[in-house]
């Protein structure tokens, strides 16, 4: 706390005479803690990507808004056919790629059929399953037609993963992303930073922003500093360690603990022995303390969820006390499924704080009841490569800050390695349904199956710790996508 203390102290003239500057700027940098792998938003799922090209670079037909709802993007309206099935979309006339080429119907068509093609690499490739063909109408003109009704089909066009792309620059996307964006993509020094510029001619209104950077500061020791120097304007995900209380005391920085859709999870790999054991699986999650883990995370932020679904949602149900945190219980249960003397298995923990610092919690609170685990620190694309997609690892943690994702339990592939027909009746059920009040029961029965089934450790809902210049206008506060939107930021006159 002293050393915060000292920064704090040190920083203030320095901050002082810049901060008058600042008003007049119209570049932003922008602290972010995690390097994405690449810059595609159909090609990966790492949160990192879309946290700087979601509705930046790159545009859906529909987008996300602050609040969740969803909003027209690269469809300025759209149709909906009395049975459900048919959606017609009417498309923003002269729409522009960064690279000076025209957006039209033909690209909407090459974008989905490539997300739903059989050698498909988008990771949310189940948000297009529903779709039967795309028609062309005329080049302003789209017709989707589903094989059933979906209530959030214009939901799930929304996300990063169903951005519009062009057929002749979608290979190139990973490097040198080119959208239709009211920012476009100019430099990535690895390691480093993003850069992005206003774009020329963007169909919609400009943004006040000429250029923003988007600097990698993985930790507090390097952002706090950062910030108090005025080097960055803006962290959206502040990883401040303990001197966030000295930051949200000082008029200079504006600090809002918003909510995300990450919920944090102890990821468990059901289809690996002893996790395969459903007692064994329930003793971890009576052994897991939420509170302890919420205060050890790197924040002491953070929502209690006892299921895979975020408390801000309106179909949420509080299953935190499905099982409720109980030693004696957890040492019983590992008894009934032959493990009375415990048994050892693995951690693989990404850089964030709340994995690496609640990682060492819930270790020491798994060691309570004879389970020893070897924590083993991984960078992100090595999770990415070794747990999401090889599903080689025995247990992980990790923020799943997809909007309104529990749908991923239903899928044979996934790295969860969960498989429950009831489950996926559910979902199938909820994908047909339109009725909300029918989609909140839906919703409501799903969250129980796999709170019931303890398929993982369900932790905490990843708080949102926002922090930047208080001359800083347009901010999100919450995050109901994984993004940095800047469309509506800009510097106070």
């Amino acid at each position: 706390m002293t050393l915060w203390k000292s920064i704090l102290a040190a920083t203030a003239l320095a901050l002082a005479s810049s901060t008058s500057v600042l008003a007049a700027k119209t570049d932003l940098v922008v602290g972010v803690v995690l390097e994405p792998p690449h810059l595609d938003p159909t090609a990966g799922a790492a949160a990192a990507i879309d946290e700087i090209v979601y509705a930046n670079v790159f545009e859906g037909l529909t987008r996300i808004g602050p609040g969740g709802e969803v909003e027209p993007a690269l469809a300025e309206s759209w149709e909906i056919s009395d049975d459900g099935k048919v959606y017609t979309f009417k498309l923003r006339a002269g729409a522009t790629y960064h690279d000076g080429s025209d957006f039209d119907a033909e690209d909407v068509k090459f974008s989905l059929e490539r997300a739903m093609a059989e050698d498909s690499t988008n990771a949310q490739k189940g948000l297009f399953a529903a779709i039967d063909t795309v028609e062309i109408v005329d080049p302003t003109t789209v017709k989707i037609m589903l094989k059933t009704p979906q209530g959030s089909f214009l939901y799930n066009l929304g996300w990063g993963d169903a951005v519009i792309v062009a057929s002749e620059s979608a290979d190139g996307n990973k490097e040198t992303p080119i959208g239709t964006g009211p920012f476009k993509f100019d430099k990535w020094s690895k390691g480093s930073s993003i850069t992005l510029s206003k774009a020329d001619g963007y169909w919609g209104d400009p943004v006040a922003l000429d250029t923003v950077e988007f600097r990698i500061i993985p930790d507090a020791a390097a952002a706090v500093p950062a910030l108090l120097t005025g080097d960055v304007h803006a962290f959206p995900n502040m990883p401040a360690g303990d001197a966030l209380p000295q930051i949200q005391a000082d008029p200079r920085f504006v600090v809002v603990v918003g909510s995300t859709e990450g919920e944090t999870i102890l990821s468990t790999n059901n289809k690996k022995a002893p996790f395969d054991n459903l007692k064994v699986r329930q003793a971890i999650a009576h052994a897991l303390d939420r509170e302890a883990i919420i205060a050890g995370n790197g924040s002491g932020f953070g929502t209690p969820i006892g299921s895979h679904f975020s408390p801000g949602n309106e179909a949420y149900v509080d299953l935190t006390g499905t099982y409720p945190h109980d030693l004696e219980k957890a040492k019983a249960l590992l008894k009934e499924a032959g493990f009375e003397n415990g048994f050892k298995a693995t951690l693989k923990l990404p850089p964030p704080s709340y994995a690496r610092d609640g990682g060492q919690v819930i270790a020491s609170q798994l060691r309570e009841v004879g389970i020893e685990l070897e924590i083993i620190p991984v960078e992100w694309a090595q999770w990415l490569d070794q747990v999401f997609k090889a599903k080689d690892y025995d247990l992980t943690i990790v923020s799943h800050t997809e909007p309104n994702d529990i749908g991923i339990y239903a899928r044979d592939d996934y790295y969860f390695q969960y498989d429950n027909p009831d489950f996926k009746a559910v979902i199938a059920e909820l994908d047909v349904t339109s009725d909300q009040a029918k989609r909140n029961e839906l919703y409501a029965k799903a969250q129980k199956i796999i709170a019931e089934d303890a398929v993982n450790g369900y932790l905490f809902q990843l708080p949102k710790i926002g922090v930047w210049d208080a001359k800083l206008e347009g901010m999100w506060e919450n995050s109901p996508v994984q993004a940095t939107d800047l469309t509506d930021v800009k510097w106070a006159e």
